[in-house]
Formats: structure tokens, C-alpha cells, sequence
């Protein structure tokens, strides 16, 4: 019988997920399905309510992205390692093997393998300081990802400090215990660390902050869309890690959580390419 998968969160017209996920079920010849969903804050626990009880249920799996990924943690029934770290759900899994009645929801986050996989394609050189401008959920995530990369010093940037408190607290309880400290974003003159990510909207990177970054090394942008944001623009010949290297390699996780088989990764990816080439000729 074929699977259905798909992606939740508002906004959520612009999302590659489906075409990547599509793409990998041709190519491994899957009778699989995944669609996107607007699901706003707070409309997590009806859509979750009616996938439950669908009669002949054949979900398999849900990407969660903003504003979705915390709220998500306290209505799945079970939660990843990681997942309990970042205190964020960026995938949900139907466990159908374990199915008595109403299907099992497992939580996890694949946002932390898929920012390590992105970075280390990039660049095999050492990263023990680091910046991230923003404080969500994805920021969490990108923060512990740096922390297994060996990051020791790092500084969350924020708009306002009370945005950055869960964040900093997660990453602060990593393993290798890295120091972690927040500041405000209208006080950033220079950085000068190993890397840079960036997790804030395209309209808010002025031309200061890019100025700020414009010495740094290693500069992550997680956001394929627009592009390229004011800060992948300035790159030069410095190293750069785009938003469609943390996306696919996030969802080549997910696909292998969901299916069971190994990701076809490569054309996963030049789905993805074509599809935002698409979208910059148009």
C-alpha cells in the first residue's frame, strides 16, 4: 500500500520538501506521496488528531517547519535523544510496527545530523568559536550540531537576550559543555570567529550585520529562500554553507526514517537545484 508523508508549518508555499521527498520515491520506485500543509501555531494538535484516526491509517511521516517544531515536542508520544536535547521536532514518524489501535508518534530531529552533514561537505577545517544569529528552533538545533563539530565558544545573537534563553540552556547541556553566551543583535559590530549561521529572515540581514560578517571564515546560511539573502551574497571566496545543503541532507535523514532505505541523496539534491532555478528565471 503507498505511504503518504508530508510537510507542516505556515508559511509553507515555498518549501522544497516535497519535491525532494518525490523525487527520492521515483527514483526508488516507491507508490509513496507528500504534500505540503499550512499548519499555523496552535493548529498542531487538531491536524495531528485527524491523521491518528483516519480509518485504513497509511501515514508515515511529517517534516515540521516554523513556527511548529517546539510546539510539536509535548504532543508526540515518544521523543529522540536528540530531539529531548534541542527541545524541538522537525520530523514526526508513524510507528506502524508497534500499531494497536491509534498509530505511535515518535518525535525526532533531524535538523542536528543535517547541519553537520552540510557543514563537513563544505569544510573539513576546525571550528572551536562560533556565532548564531537567532534564537528559534533551528537555532537550537544548529547550536548542537556546532557543539558535536567541536565549537567551544558560542555566542547566540538576538534581537532581544529573553528570545536566546532556550537555546543557550540546550546547548549549554551538550555532552562536550561548551560555553554559551547571548548578546543583542543592534549591539554586533565585528566577529571574529570560525563560523557564522544564520537562522534570521533574509529582510533583516542590513547592511551592518553583513558588515559584521564580512571577516569570518565559514558563513552558514540555513535559508535557501530568497536567494541569495544579503549575507550569501557578500561570501567572496569564503566558505559557504547554503540552506539547500542543510535541507537536503536534513530530508535524506528523514527519508530514511520514514521509508526504511537509503536516501538517494544526489537526486534528492539536483531536484532541489533545478527546482530553485526554476524559481530564479521565473
Amino acid at each position: 500500500m503507498g505511504r503518504r508523508c508530508g510537510v507542516l508549518g505556515d508559511p509553507i508555499a515555498h518549501s522544497l520538501s516535497p519535491i525532494l521527498h518525490r523525487a527520492g520515491y521515483a527514483e526508488l520506485g516507491l507508490d509513496w506521496d507528500y504534500d505540503a500543509h499550512r499548519v499555523g501555531s496552535g493548529g498542531l494538535p487538531d491536524f495531528l488528531d485527524g491523521l491518528r484516526h483516519q480509518p485504513g491509517n497509511n501515514w508515515r511521516g511529517l517534516s515540521l517547519t516554523m513556527p511548529l517544531k517546539r510546539e510539536a515536542v509535548p504532543l508526540v508520544d515518544e521523543l529522540s535523544e536528540r530531539a529531548r536535547w534541542a527541545g524541538a521536532v522537525n520530523t514526526i514518524v508513524f510507528d506502524l510496527d508497534r500499531l494497536v489501535g491509534d498509530p505511535v508518534l515518535v518525535g525526532d530531529n533531524t535538523d542536528i545530523p543535517g547541519a553537520i552533514a552540510a557543514i563537513r561537505e563544505r569544510t573539513s577545517a576546525p571550528l572551536a568559536t562560533a556565532v548564531i544569529i537567532g534564537g528559534g528552533a533551528t537555532a537550537t538545533s544548529i547550536g548542537l550540531a556546532l557543539a558535536d563539530l567541536g565549537v567551544r565558544h558560542l555566542e547566540i545573537v538576538v534581537r532581544s537576550t529573553e528570545r536566546a534563553f532556550a537555546t543557550v540552556e540546550a546547548v549549554r547541556a551538550h555532552p562536550g559543555r561548551p560555553e554559551v553566551s547571548a548578546s543583542r543583535l543592534d549591539e554586533v559590530t565585528a566577529f571574529e570567529v570560525d563560523l557564522v549561521a544564520c537562522t534570521i529572515p533574509a529582510h533583516a540581514q542590513d547592511a551592518r550585520l553583513v558588515r559584521a560578517c564580512s571577516e569570518v571564515p565559514v558563513l552558514f546560511e540555513v535559508l535557501y529562500h530568497p536567494w541569495p539573502t544579503p549575507l550569501a551574497a557578500s561570501i567572496g571566496d569564503r566558505v559557504l554553507v547554503g540552506g539547500l545543503g542543510l535541507l537536503v541532507h536534513q530530508a535524506a535523514v528523514q527519508f530514511e526514517l520514514f521509508t526504511g532505505q537509503p536516501a538517494p541523496i544526489t537526486v534528492m539534491r539536483a531536484a532541489g537545484q533545478q527546482a530553485l532555478a526554476e524559481r530564479a528565471s521565473s
